[in-house]
């Protein structure tokens, strides 16, 4: 053969090879899933924030691969599609975070793919949408995930079908307002088909599914296939037996994590399988910690923070050689472990430890070759550990809720805590040199003196918190080079200084000023529009000035908007249309409310209070959202009706109207305001019948319309259940008639116990995100008016004073044992003072005078030892007045213009008194009629951490001595406080950027 024979046929032989590799010798996508990939693409809009949580929590970088989708091009060459070799059919379609957005309904051309053997959706936004039943024409599918995709619904039933499935991933999935959340759910038919027709399945992600109807029992029947099971903050509930899930033979992951419901202790055998990572943390686990533990060598995470677990750190723990990440704290342990145990893990990085356990670390040095995190929360530390500056690859540290003082050490992580600590001093100059730090909280310590003119060398820093110090003087200005801020916490300080409006940080997502000394007018809009991502605005309680343009948030993107008690005038500003809590209340608004706050349809809590707004109230306001939970319009010149148009979809649970100028008759659609607890329309002009009517909502608890035109008989028929939950009832100062009523009394359930179901909070507080609404009141005491900015859950007042009551006191007011102030005063009741009220342990103040009463004092008011201020006055009380126990300390005032009263505290002794004194004379002028609000004194509650309430009164700003019965009864309300304020467990939350 030729040599160019030769060279021929290896020509031949190359081309062969070559021909063999180009495109068009694979097999082509067919048409029909080529146009179904097409349609299915145009079926969405692309949206950045639709896949925002791959870019948050990472790995994941989302992209628009659909934008390589060309219908010229073959589609088994496109982004996130992968064909078959051989058939060209479409086998794999991967478009996690692609930021998808829209409904995926069950029509879509993506259910043409038949042949699909993998689909990732994972990361987009698919609005609301259910999981489509028609994903049972996928019979060949191995894989499947669906999570973070906002699907809700219930998982359905064609899922547990898919019989060749090996992962299965339906996790985070929900859709969450800023009002109200959906999940996808999980049920327990569905979930136990799912465990028997599944026997290939590897892997099973539920973490975030709704799983509250699941039984455990069902996890006995997992495939033993199955290596990775992860179902955290599930809403499961129920007992668990872990040792039949530590018998899966391959099982390698398991989470449990965060399903406060689930129960057991932990096994004693069995703890010798492949598990490398347990999760069991926030669940109501307990008991002890078996020794067996020991034999999990091959564990690498063992997380148990928060459940109940008792007794010793087991002694086999530290033969767990591989551990990277341990978490006990919050726990209940005992005992006494030396730091120096945890040295024994070689590659831990993530540590987690707190009060249960009593730490020695005298060491000077201990070895953390690989430590990035350590949580020393509650460990009851009173100096800082220094052997932490060793810790070379420390990133993350928190000391919170230690006892430490001092100045604050130096540190090299990039993430310190340590709030609720006693920190003093100024904050050293030496933190300026961590040019890593993103996160740094000293939140609730003592800290003062200015913030370093340094700090903005940090261009890391993403989060500065603060809070509750002394920190003084203007703000430095180099902190606008930390243009990566996400969040700045200065609230609760003594800053000097004008608006921040030279703050450069195009990312900031939270301010809060609140509570400072700032000053000065503020260009507000100006200020909006560098700051466009900017969706918490907290200003509250400083010296602002400015005329607000109407326009001012309109094209926000706040959700929060708190700029209440300073000294902003002009007309009200229209909030952004994604606001949800919006305050300018204590400022100096003028003009109308206009009907266009009624566009802002996401509003849930509206304060407007204390401003001097005029005209009447917009009827929208009433009906534009059933979201809307408070609308607070106090203290202002509105005039008019109120609107009879309050719907039964309404959400609202505070409706605050008083000290206005409304007239009318109440509007008798708040019936239908099923969620309402405080209703406040006091101090108007209202003119009506006492709405009964009322009584029918189930959640009321403060009911408060005195100073108004109400008239006639408090009439309850006999056998009624009415106002089962109502523990403040003021009708004062109306023009009710006839006798006290004994029905309305005897309905009063919620003022018969102490435990009277009422919420376990010690306050009336709205909670709202990083915002809260805090519900006040106005009670009057001696003729002051008081205003408890903060409502007690625990106090239970009725004022019944200023009206034409007849006839007797009832003896059912005895049974109304939670009762903590009763006011009956300027009435015309008559008869005798019923031994009754001698059964109201809790009873704080007591006010009948200006009536008719007659007879002796009941000797068992002197038993009511919580009784600071009692008032019988201007009565026809007879006899001596009994001077044993509580009695005896009133003072005279309390028995004034009882003719037939004699003995101390009186001047007039009793005739059979071996020494008798003439009679003093004291006349005490009636009060002159109802002074309007704004004519009388307010007085304020203050409130401080560990003293619940302090008062301060009109008789501190006059230098007037305060009175025993005062003081006396902030010495019970405290007393009463005491029991309700008692610490609960903080559980530590792992650091996610804040």
């Amino acid at each position: 053969m030729g040599c160019h024979q030769i060279l021929l046929r290896l020509l031949c032989f190359l081309f062969f090879l070559h021909s063999s590799s180009l495109p068009f010798a694979s097999p082509l996508c067919p048409p029909d899933q080529h146009d179904a990939l097409l349609l299915f693409k145009n079926s969405f809009v692309l949206d950045l924030m639709a896949s925002a949580n791959c870019d948050w929590y990472g790995p994941v970088v989302s992209y628009p691969k659909t934008n390589s989708w060309n219908k010229s091009v073959d589609c088994c060459s496109w982004d996130g599609v992968t064909c078959d070799s051989v058939t060209g059919n479409v086998v794999s379609l991967d478009l996690a975070c692609s930021r998808l957005r829209g409904p995926l309904h069950s029509n879509s051309s993506l259910f043409l793919l038949r042949h699909l053997q993998n689909l990732n959706l994972f990361g987009n936004d698919f609005a609301g949408s259910r999981i489509s039943p028609n994903l049972g024409a996928f019979a060949g599918l191995t894989h499947l995930n669906l999570s973070s995709s906002c699907f809700t619904g219930t998982v359905p039933r064609e899922i547990p079908c898919l019989s060749k499935l090996v992962s299965l991933d339906l996790s985070v999935n929900y859709v969450d307002t800023a009002y109200s959340s959906s999940s996808l759910r999980l049920e327990n038919p569905i979930f136990t088909m799912l465990v028997q027709n599944l026997t290939t399945l590897r892997k099973l992600v539920l973490d975030e599914v709704d799983m509250s109807m699941v039984s455990p029992k069902s996890f006995a029947n997992l495939s033993s296939s199955l290596t990775y099971l992860s179902a955290s903050y599930c809403s499961l509930g129920g007992v668990l037996f872990l040792d039949t899930v530590f018998r899966l033979p391959s099982l390698t992951h398991l989470d449990l994590s965060a399903n406060d419901d689930m129960s057991r202790t932990l096994p004693t055998s069995n703890w010798t399988g492949p598990l490398k990572y347990l999760s069991l943390s926030y669940t109501n686990f307990s008991g002890e910690i078996p020794d067996s533990i020991g034999n999990m060598e091959s564990l690498i995470v063992l997380e148990l923070s928060g459940c109940g677990f008792t007794g010793h750190i087991p002694s086999s723990m530290w033969n767990l050689k591989q551990l990277q990440i341990l978490y006990l704290d919050w726990n209940n342990f005992s005992g006494v472990v030396e730091f120096e145990n945890f040295t024994n893990f070689k590659y831990l990085r993530e540590l987690g430890v707190s009060h249960e356990l009593n730490l020695i670390y005298d060491a000077p040095k201990y070895t953390f070759p690989k430590l990035e995190v350590l949580w020393l929360s509650s460990c009851n530390l009173t100096k800082f550990p220094y052997f932490l500056s060793s810790l070379k690859r420390l990133t993350h540290l928190d000391l919170s809720f230690n006892r430490i003082s001092g100045e604050i050490p130096p540190s090299s992580t990039s993430n310190f805590r340590a709030y609720n600590n006693n920190f003093t001093g100024e904050i050293p100059s030496l933190i300026c040199q961590l040019s890593s730090l993103q996160f740094l909280n000293f939140f609730n310590n003592s800290l003062s003196g200015n913030i370093p003119s340094c700090l903005g060398n940090i261009t890391n820093l993403e989060i500065l918190k603060l809070s509750n110090n002394k920190l003084q003087g203007p703000l430095p200005r180099s902190l606008v080079k930390c243009v990566k801020l996400l969040s700045l916490f200065l609230d609760h300080n003594e800053f000097s200084d004008i608006f921040p409006h030279w703050l450069e940080a195009p990312q900031l997502l939270r301010l809060d000023l609140q509570s400072n000394k700032f000053n000065g007018y503020i260009n507000l809009t100006a200020f909006g529009l560098s700051f466009l991502a900017l969706e918490l605005l907290v200003i509250s309680n400083n010296n602002f000035t400015g005329r607000l343009p109407t326009e001012l948030f309109s094209n926000t993107s706040l959700a929060v908007i708190d700029l209440s008690n300073n000294k902003f005038g002009g007309p009200i500003p229209l909030p952004s249309p994604v606001t949800s809590y919006y305050s300018i209340a204590n400022n100096k608004i003028t003009g109308k409310i206009p009907s266009l706050i009624c566009n802002a349809t996401k509003l849930e809590i509206i304060d407007l209070s204390n401003n001097s707004l005029t005209g009447s109230l917009p009827r929208c306001l009433t009906t534009f959202s059933t979201d809307l939970s408070v609308l607070n319009l106090r203290m202002n010149y509105l005039k008019g009706t109120i609107p009879h148009s309050f719907s039964s979809r309404s959400s609202l649970m505070t409706l605050d109207l008083s000290r206005n100028l409304f007239e009318g008759t109440l509007p008798r659609s708040l019936v239908k305001c099923k969620k309402l607890e405080v209703l406040d329309l006091g101090d108007n002009r209202i003119q009506d019948t006492f709405p009964r009517w009322l009584g029918t909502l189930p959640e009321l608890k403060v009911l408060v319309l005195k100073s108004n035109n109400l008239k006639d008989l408090v009439d309850i028929p006999m056998g009624a259940h009415l106002f089962p939950k109502l523990h403040i009832l003021d009708l004062s100062n109306n023009n009710f008639s006839g006798p006290l009523p004994a029905n309305l009394i005897t309905n009063l359930k919620g003022m018969m116990t102490v435990e009277n179901g009422q919420d376990k909070s010690l306050y009336m507080t709205r909670s709202f995100g990083s915002a809260s609404y805090e519900n006040s009141v106005t009670v009057t005491m001696k003729g002051l008016e008081i205003e408890l900015v903060k409502i007690l859950t625990f106090l239970t007042i009725i004022d019944l004073s200023h009206n034409s009551f007849q006839g007797d006191i009832p003896e059912v007011i005895g049974h109304l044992h939670s009762l903590v102030g009763l006011n009956l005063s300027r009435n015309h009741l008559t008869g005798f003072i019923p031994p009754t009220p001698g059964n109201l342990t809790n009873l704080g103040w007591l006010d009948l005078s200006s009536n008719k009463l007659r007879g002796a004092i009941p000797r068992n008011l002197g038993d009511l030892a919580s009784l600071g201020y009692l008032n019988l006055s201007k009565n026809q009380l007879t006899g001596r007045i009994p001077q044993d126990k509580q009695l005896g300390t009133f003072p005279s005032d309390s028995f004034n213009e009882n003719p037939g009263l004699c003995g101390a505290p009186l001047p007039n002794a009793c005739r059979s008194d071996a020494q008798s004194h003439p009679p003093a004379s004291s006349s005490t002028s009636d009060r002159k009629g109802h002074e309007s609000w704004f004519e009388q004194k307010t007085v304020w509650l203050g409130y401080a951490s560990g003293i619940v309430i302090g008062i301060s009164i009109a008789y501190i700003a006059f230098e007037i001595e305060k009175p025993k019965w005062l003081m006396r009864g902030v010495r019970m309300l405290e007393r009463r406080a005491a029991e309700w304020t008692e610490k609960p467990k903080r559980k530590a939350i792992k650091f996610h950027g804040q």
